[in-house]
């Protein structure tokens, strides 16, 4: 098995939990998986500030097969320009017809763990190709 038929998997629970609950079940379960499985993730970011952030997705987009992504940071964000996202390509290149919403998962995903990280979490466009940006937010401590 292939580290990108991961996406198969993560394609199918989505479609499952949208069509037997709901859009809302699915954004909850987004969110859950940002809160819970990522707390530690969301402790890094927090520790390390935008410069864990910049560091934890350069080292993710190492390893995803086939992504074409550039990261960014300046003093108060760090930006990820996905010009060829892995994952839609795996799916595409497989013939598997990909959820609609498949790409909202990043932003509810993401923004749960930025916002226990006292971070924003923006997302731009979608469909293999997006802009995503986790900004220092002042205030609230993490």
């Amino acid at each position: 098995m292939a580290a990108g038929d991961f996406y198969f998997a993560i394609n199918a629970t989505f479609r499952f939990i949208y069509g037997r609950w709901g859009e809302e079940a699915l954004i909850d379960y987004w969110r859950a998986l940002g809160r819970e499985y990522y707390a530690e993730l969301s402790r890094r970011f927090c520790k390390g500030g935008l410069e864990e952030v910049e560091q934890y997705w350069k080292d993710y987009f190492k390893l995803e097969p086939g992504g074409v992504v550039k990261i960014t940071r300046t003093d108060r964000a760090v930006v990820i320009e996905v010009q060829d996202c892995p994952a839609i390509r795996w799916l595409k290149g497989a013939g598997r017809k990909v959820m609609p919403s498949y790409c909202r998962h990043c932003f509810h995903v993401s923004s749960a763990i930025a916002e226990e990280a006292n971070l924003v979490f923006e997302l731009e466009d979608g469909d293999g190709t997006c802009r995503q940006t986790f900004r220092s937010r002042e205030g609230k401590a993490c």
